[in-house]
């Protein structure tokens, strides 16, 4: 499966923040890195900025220069746009953006493209009008703005990421690579954006409802005391497991547990579980040909009928659209468990 060619906005000439760079080294670490032994072919990756053309170096406004070997015009004809931000002045003073800019995102999407946001870039999409109409999200310091300026956008400040398709947006910092790796999933798949995901030693997958936001006035969670027994977890999920099932083995109170882990995660334990179930699936669905019901027994979801209704309801697709979306590379057993405590 080819996961096609990644044009990725460089604002350069109108000045780059260094605390930007953050969101820029993003898609360049997921889609920039060739992992032949995961995917071959890998992403075609494509810096397009929105100066000229140049070879001596563009300077920012922290001094660093890039260069880029492709312009505006190479994003029409990519597969997926990425506009990782914009600077702080075209947010917080309105400031406007380029208008090559915005006509380049409206014919890459009229072409085709798949749009996507990180952080403050869903200003330049809420420009070109692709959000209206739709739910999207950007970093939460700045969803009031993006709210107010584009009145027509369904902002949500409570998520890490929205998938609506053909227009993809995230929250800020480490949202933004919550995202690139949900792209990796939906391009080619649970095991292989899990295998990436451990490489660059990130969670494997953290849902885009999840909050953006964790009250910090609730106690801080150990992880010392979290970590085993949702590492154990995640090795039993076949296992009818329950909330009790968790409190007991970390010897704390259910009460406690569910305190401590929507503190470290915004997520609660029932949820949390489904979650790992659902990943659960989607890897035995790709590397498998096991019938659904035993898919559904060995990710501890228990029947056929409720593995569906879940993936409906959380991936968008049922269990059998899901895994004829993915060339099956392995025979039809069950990846060994990790081990059981």
């Amino acid at each position: 499966m080819n996961p096609g060619s990644v044009a990725l906005v460089v604002t350069e000439d109108i000045g780059l923040p260094s605390w930007d760079l953050y969101e820029l080294s993003i898609p360049c670490t997921v889609f920039g890195k060739p992992q032949p032994d995961l995917a071959d072919p890998w992403y075609d990756l494509r810096l397009c900025s929105t100066g000229e053309r140049r070879q001596d170096g563009s300077r920012t406004g922290t001094g660093l220069s890039l260069r880029t070997r492709h312009g505006l015009d190479d994003l029409v004809g990519a597969d997926t746009v990425i506009v990782p931000s914009v600077p702080d002045p075209c947010v917080d003073e309105g400031r406007p953006l380029p208008r090559e800019l915005i006509t380049a995102l409206r014919r890459a999407h009229e072409a085709g493209a798949r749009m996507v946001s990180l952080c403050t870039g869903a200003f330049a999409l809420a420009e070109a009008g692709l959000l209206d109409g739709r739910r999207a999200t950007a970093h939460w310091m700045h969803t009031a703005q993006l709210a107010a300026r584009y009145p027509k956008v369904q902002v949500d400040d409570s998520v890490l990421y929205v998938d609506d398709g053909d227009v993809l947006t995230s929250a800020g910092m480490t949202a933004g690579l919550d995202l690139c790796l949900h792209l990796v999933r939906r391009d080619l798949g649970a095991h292989i954006a899990n295998q990436l995901a451990r490489r660059m030693v990130v969670p494997a997958h953290r849902p885009g409802g999840q909050a953006q936001f964790v009250d910090l006035s609730v106690p801080t969670t150990d992880d010392r005391s979290l970590g085993p027994v949702l590492d154990w977890a995640r090795t039993n999920l076949d296992r009818p497991l329950t909330v009790e099932d968790l409190a007991r083995r970390a010897a704390m109170s259910t009460r406690t547990l569910h305190r401590r882990l929507l503190a470290a995660t915004g997520t609660t334990p029932l949820q949390w579980l489904l979650n790992q179930r659902l990943a659960r699936a989607q890897s035995l669905l790709e590397s498998t040909a096991l019938p659904i019901e035993k898919v559904a027994e060995l990710s501890g979801l228990g029947t056929a009928n409720n593995l569906r209704h879940h993936f409906l309801k959380q991936i968008g697709v049922s269990p059998g659209d899901y895994r004829r979306a993915f060339p099956r590379t392995t025979p039809d057993s069950p990846p060994s468990p990790l081990g059981r405590g």
